[in-house]
């Protein structure tokens, strides 16, 4: 009996933890952008590789070790992510980590996935993250662009403006129960559409 894949949702900072990519094609790659892109110290396992991951090892920016994957190589891994182009690479891949208790994602194999990459609109400092627990990415793509259109790019601006006000109240030490009253104005309805005509006024008298 095949039990539903449940997931808890959560953030992660990736700053300096190394993030194993077994495999180095056109996915792996993307893979490995990712990571980087989020302060990950990346680490690519693969005979051969595409231009791009060739680039930056020569550059330092991630290490790449021109070989097929040893199980000692998930060894002090964060995460791992297998994607490679061979269900028995994979597995193998996915053994390992079990054996070490390391987090893996095999690409495209959601029975053999600790955590799932989420289709996720960003607009600054906010990530909304759409999962469906690797049962429909192209559910997860079409639900990502119709968040888009709802959350337009002032949404990244405008929580700034409410981080910075909500570090204010903190440093004035307001009573809490007004706090969070403020606050909660804050994050309204009321309050975004305010604050986005104020940067259309603001951008209309710098032109």
């Amino acid at each position: 009996m095949a039990f539903p894949i449940i997931v808890f949702p959560i953030m992660v900072r990736l700053q300096g933890r190394k993030c194993l990519v077994v495999g180095a094609g056109r996915v792996a790659a993307a893979k490995a952008a990712g990571l980087l892109s989020h302060g990950a110290e990346v680490v690519v396992v693969a005979p051969k590789a595409v231009a791009w991951i060739r680039e930056k090892a020569r550059s330092g920016k991630l290490v790449w070790r021109s070989r097929a994957f040893l199980s000692r190589d998930v060894r002090g891994a964060f995460l791992v992510v297998a994607a490679t182009d061979s269900a028995a690479s994979n597995g193998a891949v996915f053994r390992a980590c079990r054996a070490r208790r390391v987090l893996c994602n095999v690409v495209d194999d959601p029975e053999h996935c600790d955590f799932f990459y989420p289709a996720v609109v960003r607009r600054g400092p906010l990530q909304i993250a759409i999962s469906t627990s690797g049962n429909s990415p192209a559910l997860a793509a079409r639900l990502r662009k119709e968040l888009e259109r709802q959350f337009p790019p002032e949404w990244g601006p405008f929580v700034e403006h409410i981080g910075k006000l909500r570090k204010q109240f903190l440093r004035a030490g307001m009573p809490l129960e007004n706090e969070r009253e403020q606050l909660a104005k804050l994050a309204g309805q009321k309050a975004f559409l305010s604050f986005r005509g104020e940067m259309a006024r603001a951008t209309r008298r710098a032109r």
